[in-house]
């Protein structure tokens, strides 16, 4: 058995792909899932180096550490189905 990886890391298939004027997509487990500004405002303006950030923490469960981002893939998939909500007014 090869073992090339420190204690606690992991391989990961995700990656963000591709960053656009509209949104960034999002290449998980060989699944493309395109986030769009209009549904993820978080992602918009922000350096790139905090885009590509991205873990998988669980299956399905995304986070990005330098953004407090923090989404599953149904959210991603689904965001009708999670209205934004914002605390400051």
């Amino acid at each position: 058995m090869m073992n090339s990886l420190a204690h606690g890391n992991s391989i990961s298939d995700i990656e963000v792909t591709n960053i656009s004027s509209h949104g960034l997509w999002l290449l998980a487990h060989g699944k493309e899932l395109f986030m769009p500004y209009d549904q993820f405002p978080w992602f918009k303006d922000k350096p790139v180096k905090s885009l590509v950030d991205v873990e998988e923490q669980a299956p399905g469960h995304y986070y990005w550490p330098e953004l407090d981002v923090d989404l599953t893939e149904e959210i991603i998939e689904h965001p009708e189905r999670f209205p934004l909500k914002s605390k400051s007014t």
